[in-house]
C-alpha cells in the first residue's frame, strides 16, 4: 500500500517490504549506516597510527616519529594527503552583506553532492512508464523520501549526537549537514506536495479534499512549517536575532512533528516516532547533563573557595570596553583544551544558554583544591552585550558581587595535539581562548609528545583583546624553553596606535642576553622586532628582512601593526619541519577560508606524501558563527 493511501490514522503498522517506496526508504538508511561505518573505520585506523606515533616518541626510537615508515602507513598517508587537498579549500565571498553566501568547504560540497545524487536517484528512478499515473507515483515516492530523511535531520540536531561520537567528531561540526539535509527534505516534500496540489487543482477537488481529508490539511501545515524553518535557517536570519531564532526553531520542530504525525498514514508513522525519540533523547541528555554538572551533593572539601551546592560561583570582570571575563569556581569536571560549555546566567539571560570555549587548560592560581575555569566573552549584541553592561554596572558600584552560573558540557571532540611535530595555532581576537589552552596543554602534558616546534599567531584590532592573554604567553615561553620546544609567538594589532597599548613581552632569560641598545630598538622601531634567546635581533613577520635561523630551543616573540601574511606564516613553519604539521585556526569566516586555501595550496605545491619527502599537513577549524 502506498504512503499516501487513504488509511485511517491510527497505530503503527509494520512497513510493507514489497512496496518499492518502502524498499528505497530502507536502502537510504543502509547507505547512511555504511557511510558512518566507513568514517568509523578511518577513525580507528588513525587512532592506531597515532598510538604508534606517540609510542615511538616515548621510547625515542626515531628522530621523526610522525613520519610513516611502514608500506601500509605510507599508502595511508598518501591517500590522506590527497583527500585533504581535495576537501580543505573554501572560496570566500568578500562582498559586504553577501559574505553569508560563501560556499561550504570543498569536502562538505563533495559529500553534499553525493547525498543529492542519491536522493535524486531515489526520487525519480523506478516510478514506471510515463502513463496517466506517473505523476501520482512520483508524489508517493517523494512522500516516502521526505519522511525517511526526517529522523536523520533530528538526529543531527542533537547535542548528544550518536553519529558524531561514532565518527569521532562533535555535534557542532555536523550542524552544516543538519541544515542541508533539512533543506533537501524540504525539496522532496515540496515535490510531493506540488504533485498532489496540481492534481487537485486540475480536477477541481481541492476544497473537497481539504473538507473530508484532515491529513491533507495537516500536510499543507507541515509544508508551511518546513518552509518557515528553511527560510529562517539561512545565516542572515540566524545572525539578526540568534536567541529568537533558537526559540522559534525548537517550537517549529515540535509543531512539525505534530503535523507530520497527523499527516502520515500508519505504515509510515514509525518514521515520525523515530524523530520523536531522537528529539526526546536530546532533551533528556541535556537535562541529565545539566543536573549532573550543577548539583554537588558530596562536596570534596569544606575549605574550597567558591563552594556552593547548586551551580557555580561566578565573578565578572571587564577588560576594556568590549570583553568580559567570567571566572567560575569549584568546577569538578575534567575537560580537554579546545572544548566548550553552555553557559546559563539566570540574572542576565533567564531563558538563554550560550556556548563559550573554556579559556583555561589548567588549574588557575588561587583555585585551592578544585579547578576554576574562565570564559572570555566579547560583546556583540543580545546576551553578550547585556553581560558586558551588567559587569560595567557592578564595576561602577565598586562591589565584588558574584553570580550563580550553570554549565552544561563540556562538548567538543579534540585531536591529540601532542601527536604533531609542528603545531601552528592561528586565532583572531578572542579566538585565542581556543588556541592558547591548546598551546598550554601540549606544554603541560605529562604524556609523550612528538611536538618540537609551535608557532602561535594572534591577530586583533584592539590591544585590549590581546592583553588578557599576555601573562599566560609569558609563562608558555618560559615553559617551552625549559622543555626544549621552539615556540614562536606573533602578535598583530591592526588598530591605529593600538600596538603601543600592549605591555612589553618578557623574553626568557638566556646565557647571552640582548644589549640595552637592542632592547631599545625593539620598542622604538616602527616595525617592531624582538630578540631571541641567543641575542639575535630578527624582523617581524611581514617585514622586509629575512628571519635568521636559531637553535631548536629558541623562543621568539614578534609584534606587528600590519595584517599578518598567513601564507608566509604557515609556509615557513611547514618547510622547517621534518614530520607532520598540525594547523589550528579559530576566527571569522574570512580568516578560516584564507587558512584553508593556504594549507591546500602548500600541500599541493610540496606534493605531500607523493615521493618528495614532504610530510602531511592536518587542518583543524573552529569558526565564529551562529
Amino acid at each position: 500500500m502506498d504512503m499516501m493511501s487513504m488509511d485511517p490514522i491510527g497505530d503503527i503498522e509494520p512497513p510493507d517490504l514489497t512496496n518499492p517506496n518502502v524498499w528505497y526508504s530502507i536502502v537510504y538508511w543502509y547507505l547512511i549506516v555504511a557511510v558512518i561505518g566507513v568514517f568509523f573505520v578511518i577513525r580507528i585506523v588513525n587512532f592506531v597510527l597515532i598510538w604508534f606515533r606517540l609510542r615511538r616518541a616515548r621510547v625515542h626510537s626515531v628522530q621523526y616519529p610522525t613520519r610513516p615508515a611502514h608500506p601500509f602507513t605510507k599508502v595511508w598517508a598518501t591517500l590522506t594527503a590527497v583527500a585533504r587537498e581535495a576537501t580543505y579549500p573554501q572560496f570566500f565571498v568578500p562582498i559586504r552583506y553577501l559574505t553569508w553566501m560563501t560556499p561550504p568547504p570543498m569536502g562538505n560540497i563533495i559529500l553534499l553532492l553525493v547525498y543529492w545524487a542519491v536522493i535524486s536517484y531515489m526520487m525519480a528512478y523506478g516510478n514506471g512508464a510515463l502513463d496517466a499515473g506517473y505523476m501520482e507515483r512520483v508524489g508517493y515516492r517523494n512522500a516516502w523520501i521526505a519522511a525517511t530523511q526526517m529522523p536523520f535531520v533530528y538526529m543531527l540536531a542533537s547535542r548528544g549526537n550518536v553519529i558524531a561520537w561514532i565518527v569521532g567528531s562533535s555535534y557542532e561540526k555536523l550542524n552544516w549537514l543538519h541544515r542541508w539535509a533539512a533543506r533537501t527534505m524540504f525539496v522532496t516534500a515540496t515535490v510531493h506536495g506540488m504533485v498532489f496540489y496540481s492534481s487537485f487543482l486540475q480536477d477541481g477537488s481541492l476544497e473537497f479534499e481539504l473538507e473530508i481529508m484532515p491529513m491533507v490539511t495537516y500536510g499543507f501545515g507541515a509544508w508551511g512549517i518546513l518552509l518557515w524553518m528553511t527560510i529562517t535557517s539561512f545565516k542572515p536570519f540566524r545572525y539578526k536575532a540568534y536567541e529568537i531564532f533558537v526559540f522559534q526553531h525548537i517550537l517549529s520542530a515540535v509543531m512539525l512533528l505534530w503535523a507530520c504525525y497527523h499527516h502520515i498514514p500508519r505504515k509510515g508513522k514509525y518514521l515520525v516516532w523515530w524523530s520523536i525519540v531522537a528529539l526526546c533523547f536530546d532533551r533528556a541528555f541535556r537535562l541529565g547533563l545539566l543536573i549532573w554538572r550543577n548539583i554537588k551533593l558530596l562536596p570534596k572539601q569544606s575549605n574550597v573557595e567558591g563552594k556552593q551546592w547548586i551551580g557555580y560561583q561566578t565573578q565578572l570582570s571587564r577588560i576594556g570596553e568590549s570583553m568580559t571575563v567570567l571566572t567560575l569556581k569549584d568546577v569538578r569536571f575534567k575537560w580537554s583544551a579546545g572544548q566548550h560549555v553552555y553557559l546559563w546566567l539566570p540574572r542576565v539571560g533567564p531563558l538563554e544558554a550560550h556556548p563559550y570555549t573554556i579559556a583555561s587548560s589548567h588549574q588557575l592560581p588561587g583555585a585551592s583544591i578544585n579547578n576554576s575555569i574562565q570564559l572570555v566573552v566579547r560583546a556583540h549584541a543580545g546576551f553578550s552585550k547585556r553581560l558586558n553592561r551588567f559587569a560595567r554596572k557592578m564595576e561602577g558600584s565598586g562591589t565584588q558581587q558574584t553570580l550563580t552560573a550553570f554549565l552544561v558540557g563540556p562538548y567538543g571532540h579534540q585531536p591529540l595535539w601532542n601527536s604533531f611535530e609542528t603545531l601552528i595555532l592561528i586565532s583572531a581576537s578572542t579566538g585565542a581562548s581556543y588556541t592558547l589552552p591548546i598551546l598550554e596543554s601540549v606544554l603541560n602534558s605529562k604524556a609523550a609528545r612528538c611536538t618540537k616546534r609551535m608557532d602561535f599567531l594572534i591577530a586583533a584590532r584592539q590591544g585590549e583583546e590581546v592583553g588578557f592573554y599576555h601573562e599566560r604567553l609569558h609563562e608558555a615561553i618560559d615553559k617551552a624553553k625549559s622543555l626544549g620546544i621552539e615556540l614562536i609567538v606573533h602578535i598583530t594589532i591592526t588598530g591605529d596606535g593600538q600596538l603601543e597599548t600592549l605591555p612589553n613581552m618578557r623574553l626568557p632569560e638566556s646565557s647571552e642576553s640582548t644589549t640595552a641598545q637592542e632592547k631599545k630598538e625593539t620598542v622604538d622601531e616602527e616595525i617592531m622586532v624582538s630578540a631571541n634567546t641567543e641575542g639575535v635581533v630578527q624582523p617581524l613577520m611581514g617585514s622586509p628582512g629575512e628571519t635568521r635561523p636559531g637553535s631548536s630551543s629558541d623562543s621568539h616573540v614578534y609584534r606587528s601593526a600590519s595584517r599578518p601574511d598567513i601564507a608566509r606564516f604557515i609556509g615557513t613553519a611547514v618547510e622547517a619541519t621534518g614530520g607532520e604539521t598540525g594547523v589550528v585556526v579559530c576566527g571569522g569566516q574570512s580568516l578560516v577560508a584564507k587558512v584553508r586555501m593556504t594549507v591546500a595550496k602548500i600541500s599541493d605545491e610540496r606534493a605531500v606524501h607523493k615521493g618528495t619527502g614532504a610530510q602531511g599537513i592536518y587542518l583543524h577549524v573552529e569558526e565564529f558563527c551562529f
